[in-house]
């Protein structure tokens, strides 16, 4: 074992993932949505309304996020539906990240409620990294009235899949030894970067769980699963050598989505095309980023790949303005052509953005947007 690979052995990860963060803060601040089925996100009334999340209470009918806020209503006829306050929820974020610094200086914020942090030497000398855990989420819940979900293990693909078994205000450990059985009984749609259309691939090759996925050799996984392939040969194995890394500039943020069918009618794409708006001004408000180059990807049901833009004189950040754009660029698209995929990125930011997530755009598409 050399050196740097005995460091990547001994690291201590932490993932922290807040419950139902945007429902969360809302329900903490108006008493009278508590206990209720509480939507955060575009009214069902009006067109192309996206859920941005849901409280648990909603999420017991089946509300998900970037659902559509129609299909929502009809899934939970009572719930409430409210407005997403980006202020409030990025002030709340920056106070979670303030506690998250009391620890470690080695902080990846993903989104406004989840990030990586990196604890192998912590700041107060605790040691552990369980212990380090249950203190943030102890001073989450003490001092923002919230609760969060921590995942711990010695890398970040592990610790996030951790943070998400106990939910809500859940801890979970995966040690060393446990990482390998604990991959092999994984149902592959449970794996971070393998998306729908992926998993409904694996399954058609009786592929359902990690222990399968280990049958194959990597030029096996790459043959059939692509450049991604590797990555997946990789992470049954439990191996993710990517170290946590608090700045980075990013020259472009957005999201794309891979479909389980392809799609032929534009109510249908510009459906799509709302929720990934949806996501990538949650991302621009983590940032506080306005950029003026709307990008639209397209990919053909033959694999063809394509972009349009479309750039405007002053920088721009808002949901209605990028919703529109990317429509009007869908107009320039093969109308007799169906579509496999679409994505939406802003770039050409009003000025060089440092950010906190690894690869930023290019990670949030590997953990789950890509598919």
């Amino acid at each position: 074992m050399t050196p740097d690979t005995e460091n990547i052995a001994h690291r201590k990860i932490i993932h922290i993932d807040m419950d139902a963060f945007y429902a969360s803060v809302e329900q903490r601040d108006n008493p009278e949505l508590r206990g209720k089925a509480l939507v955060v996100g575009g009214s069902p009334e009006g067109r192309g309304g996206v859920v941005a999340t849901a409280s648990y209470e909603a999420r017991k009918f089946g509300v998900r996020s970037a659902m559509p806020s129609k299909t929502a209503q009809k899934l939970c006829p009572h719930a409430i539906f409210v407005r997403p306050r980006f202020a409030e929820y990025k002030e709340v974020s920056r106070r979670i990240r303030e506690i998250f610094s009391r620890y470690t200086d080695l902080i990846e914020p993903l989104s406004l409620d989840e990030a990586y942090l990196d604890v192998t030497e912590d700041k107060l000398n605790i040691g552990s990294a369980i212990e380090i855990a249950q203190q943030i989420k102890q001073a989450i819940k003490d001092e923002l009235n919230l609760t969060a979900s921590a995942g711990v293990s010695i890398n970040k693909f592990v610790a996030k899949i951790a943070s998400d078994i106990n939910k809500p205000d859940g801890l979970k450990f995966i040690g060393p030894s446990a990482i390998e059985r604990f991959m092999e009984k994984l149902p592959v749609e449970k794996f971070h970067g393998v998306g729908k259309v992926t998993a409904q691939k694996m399954k058609g090759m009786n592929l359902h769980t990690g222990f399968d996925l280990k049958q194959l050799s990597e030029d096996e996984m790459i043959r059939h699963f692509g450049k991604a392939g590797r990555f997946y040969y990789q992470i049954v194995r439990g191996i993710d050598n990517r170290a946590v890394q608090p700045d980075r500039e990013t020259k472009s943020m957005g999201a794309e989505d891979t479909f389980a069918y392809d799609l032929s009618d534009t109510t249908e794409m510009h459906a799509e095309l709302d929720k990934l708006a949806v996501k990538v001004v949650e991302r621009l408000q983590r940032y506080q980023l306005k950029g003026r180059t709307v990008t639209l990807k397209v990919k053909y049901s033959d694999f063809k790949q394509i972009t349009r833009n479309q750039s405007f004189p002053t920088p721009i950040g808002d949901l209605e303005t990028i919703q529109q754009a990317a429509k009007q660029l869908l107009t320039q698209i093969d109308p007799d052509k169906k579509v496999r995929l679409l994505g939406i990125s802003l770039s050409n930011f009003n000025e060089a953005a440092t950010v906190g997530a690894n690869e930023l755009h290019g990670q949030l598409r590997l953990f789950g947007d890509q598919e």
